[in-house]
């Protein structure tokens, strides 16, 4: 669990390193989820394993599709996504690669968008409907600074895009352009278990 106060863009950040744990998300009105994160310069760290850990716990604690380090209060450019499995929260989606990814940069490849549902654990209970570009091109880093790069479209696409926009001080009702299409999943996707709602 993080030890050290994680407040402004400067915060040092010291990990309890003999326990992974589910951390507090932090939710839409919160400013520091409106911070730029930080890009991260040193790789293979007890500090970067650890986030990592807790990104991943903190996720799948919440039947999240991905989650980004600025989510749970850290201003690291960092985002874990997927899960090699469904998402309980997105049943009929393909399966995304569990990922970590690091310093992204996210190309557009082309100029098609696509316009579907997206939920956030930051904005729980609500999902909207958000366009996105259909297929980008990311790359970034591994946990050890090795390189990552895939083109990807679809779902896979549009979670990568959601999650780093989180490195950007954005969450998806900023990108909303209709918000006649935007309310409670329980109304929306009555079908969806009151578990993987949030």
């Amino acid at each position: 669990m993080a030890s050290g106060i994680l407040d402004g863009l400067h915060a040092t950040i010291a990990f309890d390193l003999n326990q992974m744990t589910v951390r507090t998300i932090l939710k839409m009105g919160d400013p520091r989820l409106l911070r730029v994160a930080r890009t991260v310069t040193a790789f293979d760290t007890p500090e970067l394993h650890q986030l990592h850990a807790d990104l991943i716990d903190t996720m799948q604690a919440a039947n999240g599709a991905g989650l980004a380090a600025p989510q749970i209060g850290v201003d690291w450019a960092v985002v874990v996504f997927g899960s090699d499995a469904p998402n309980p929260r997105y049943p009929d989606a393909p399966v995304v690669p569990r990922t970590v990814l690091i310093n992204p940069v996210i190309t557009p490849m082309g100029d098609e968008e696509q316009l579907d549902w997206e939920g956030c654990l930051s904005v729980p209970g609500l999902r909207g409907m958000v366009p996105r570009w259909q297929s980008v091109r990311y790359t970034g880093q591994g946990l050890r600074g090795e390189a990552i790069e895939r083109t990807v479209s679809g779902f896979h696409a549009r979670v990568v895009q959601h999650e780093c926009d989180h490195l950007w001080g954005k969450l998806y009702p900023m990108r909303m352009r209709d918000f006649t299409q935007f309310g409670f999943t329980e109304v929306l996707f009555p079908g969806i278990s009151a578990a993987a709602q949030e």
